[in-house]
């Protein structure tokens, strides 16, 4: 449960590659820049994830959240194959960084575990 006591429920949107990672219960690890409103994010949180202009969503419930300096630090940290097991540690961060620009990676990263509901 968060540090507050209150469950919290956050929608964030996915690309499709890592939204199916996530429906198919394969990618463990979400990567996110440190953003203030994401500060509070703990364990027992849920996420809805959604793919931007659809009505396609993915419940998940957060077991675990952790800050990294860097994406870098965090691949390392967490392992590649949890974060996306499709791809190889170089390519992940090249498809992060196109994600984030450098301005955004220097905020932090965030590892956050994941874990799909049960259907």
């Amino acid at each position: 449960m968060s540090n507050t006591g209150i469950v919290r429920r956050y929608e964030l949107n996915l690309y499709r590659q890592y939204f199916d990672l996530v429906a198919a219960g394969r990618k463990r690890i979400e990567v996110r820049v440190r953003y203030p409103h994401l500060a509070g994010m703990a364990a027992g949180d849920t996420i809805r994830f959604r793919i931007k202009g659809t009505d396609e969503t993915c419940d998940v419930r957060v077991l675990r959240v952790t800050a990294y300096d860097d994406f870098e630090a965090l691949l390392d940290g967490e392992g590649p194959a949890n974060v996306n097991p499709t791809a190889g540690r170089e390519q992940q961060l090249a498809n992060i960084r196109a994600i984030y620009p450098p301005e955004k990676e220097a905020l932090g990263a965030l590892a956050i575990e994941i874990e799909r509901f049960a259907v």
